[in-house]
């Protein structure tokens, strides 16, 4: 995993966020979205999105004024960049290992209840066909099968849930400073399937909808929590393995 912020260290504290250069901001905006926060592309453009999500920033941490990147900023980021790459980077190889991951990876991404760590469970269980690894959309069938029916071919869905579409490759590509868009198949790596998990049930990456607009710290509703992800299909199913997950946490 490459999450390369190194380009903050050069940016000198008390700089206007507008007046970084776009290599600079690039690695501004990517700090941005590992802590969950909806940049859209990394592109390194003072955009709307890219100065919302910043001075939110802000405003959560405390840390200064919402359009001056201060060294507590920098520091916050450095230190959830080296966070996060400690949670990537742990082990994954049995079911009990990728479920000790998830519950990390939602407490890191800004997901930690026990209910929306519960769903984040229950999504991975169903949509990996219960194995806790990653799925290629419609892996029972080939290769030759997925480029001649699938329109969006070669960005079908790959990971604990379906990262689809080439914009979706192309967001992630910049994000993770790895070239999915090239290499479709880093989808399919634990940690890279991880984070877009995650990032992506945060944010609204899948459906445009969020994890925390139907369980937070008031409400529990695992059934439409489902159009997080995929509309309401199967959506009582994976309601009912939430709750399984919750009743034993």
């Amino acid at each position: 995993m490459m999450l390369d912020l190194k380009p903050l260290d050069k940016i000198d504290p008390g700089t206007p966020l507008a007046e970084l250069s776009k290599t600079k901001l690039a690695a501004v905006q990517r700090g941005l979205a590992i802590c969950g926060y909806p940049i859209g592309d990394v592109d390194g453009l003072h955009g709307p999105k890219t100065r919302n999500a910043f001075a939110e920033l802000v405003s959560d941490t405390g840390h200064g004024h919402p359009s001056i990147v201060s060294e507590d900023v920098l520091t916050y980021l450095k230190s959830r960049n080296k966070k996060l790459i400690t949670i990537l980077a742990s082990p994954s190889s049995t079911e009990e290992d990728v479920k000790d991951q998830i519950a990390a990876m939602f407490k890191f991404i800004g997901l930690p209840l026990t209910t929306q760590i519960s769903y984040g469970l229950a999504t991975t269980q169903w949509e990996t066909a219960h194995t806790f690894k990653p799925v290629r959309e419609a892996f029972w069938l080939s290769e030759s099968w997925r480029k001649k029916n699938l329109r969006y071919y070669p960005y079908y869905g790959r990971g604990y849930v379906q990262l689809t579409w080439e914009n979706n490759y192309r967001m992630y590509s910049g994000i993770l400073g790895l070239d999915l868009l090239g290499d479709p198949d880093l989808a399919m790596r634990p940690d890279v399937a991880l984070f877009v998990l995650a990032h992506g049930m945060k944010t609204g990456t899948f459906t445009q909808r969020t994890l925390e607009q139907y369980v937070h710290r008031t409400q529990t509703d695992f059934f439409h929590a489902r159009r997080v992800i995929n509309g309401l299909d199967k959506a009582q199913e994976i309601a009912d393995i939430a709750n399984q997950y919750l009743s034993d946490s």
